[in-house]
């Protein structure tokens, strides 16, 4: 397959009304404020999509929303990752059906599992879908890490375009540009904090999370960077530090749900029971975006 993922993607939170139902009308605009901005794509039902927490009707939902309103204009990423490679397969049979473009696959999660396992199952995976994966590594949440070695073996599978690293590792996600050919594979950061250090290293780019706040800085990174001004990219990299630093307060996708309406774009609350918050957190969020503001971060 020749489709290379790269740029900014933006990892889109999953609107919600207030008693939790899906929100389709605060997902179109959400669409539209991403595609304005400059994303190169959109990723819904990934981690900050709560496809954790989603009925199948909902993600089903979901990806026809997105792939309707972005009607062609840049691809649609959709997360259809699941425990058992049976079920990944159905799952992304099923987002090929509503019109994704490409699907975003996480590696299986909770039970061990060992790199020969996990060859295995992308590799099936690639031979009963029609549509290029991207790899998605979140050892943190999975308790799997998708090794440099094994990214290198898949990097060879027909269908395999690249992976996203939300490791949190630097030197993780070196190894997978170090051991894989750039011209046919696309290494993602899968952490905001270090999309612009991809990007020197050989990489291509990043989905990501605080898009959904600041969606025009996380494009400005790329855009600069493509450009040749280093200095620009760098700083746009280096802005979103503060809100970064509130990640701490609690679930990322709670503190990018909550930063995001505070911004002034209602995408609704994260599904319960993940949705606290402690009142010093939003206040930190609020000072946080309060100075950014003054920056003219958008």
């Amino acid at each position: 397959m020749s489709f290379k993922p790269q740029g900014i993607i933006a990892a889109m939170v999953t609107c919600m009304h207030d008693d939790e139902s899906l929100n389709t009308e605060e997902i179109r605009r959400q669409v539209e404020r991403h595609i304005e901005a400059g994303a190169n794509g959109v990723f819904c039902l990934g981690t900050n999509g709560e496809a954790y927490i989603l009925s199948e009707e909902e993600k089903i939902t979901v990806i026809k929303t997105v792939v309707d309103q972005v009607n062609g204009r840049v691809p649609v990423y959709a997360g259809t990752g699941m425990p058992g490679t049976r079920e990944t397969i159905r799952m992304s049979q099923i987002a090929a059906d509503c019109g994704a473009d490409v699907l975003s696959v996480i590696s299986p999660y909770f039970a061990a599992i060992s790199q020969d396992e996990l060859t295995s199952h992308y590799t099936v995976l690639a031979k009963a879908v029609d549509l290029p994966i991207v790899l998605y590594n979140m050892p943190a949440r999975t308790g799997n890490n998708l090794a440099p070695d094994t990214v290198a073996k898949l990097s060879q599978v027909d269908g395999i375009v690249g992976i996203k690293d939300s490791s949190g590792n630097f030197d993780n996600m070196l190894q997978y540009i170090e051991k894989t050919d750039s011209s046919s594979f696309s290494v993602l950061s899968g952490n905001d904090s270090l999309i612009f250090w991809n990007l020197l290293a050989g990489g291509c780019g990043g989905i990501t999370a605080v898009a959904n706040i600041y969606p025009h800085v996380m494009v400005s990174i790329y855009q600069n960077f493509k450009k040749g001004d280093l200095e620009a990219a760098r700083a746009a990299q280096e802005s979103i530090r503060p809100i970064r630093n509130c990640f701490k307060y609690g679930n990322p996708n709670t503190i990018t749900k909550k930063a995001t309406n505070l911004a002034g774009f209602p995408v609704g609350p994260c599904r319960a029971p993940f949705c606290g918050l402690s009142n010093a957190a939003v206040s930190a969020i609020a000072e946080t975006l309060d100075a950014d503001k003054r920056r003219g971060m958008n």
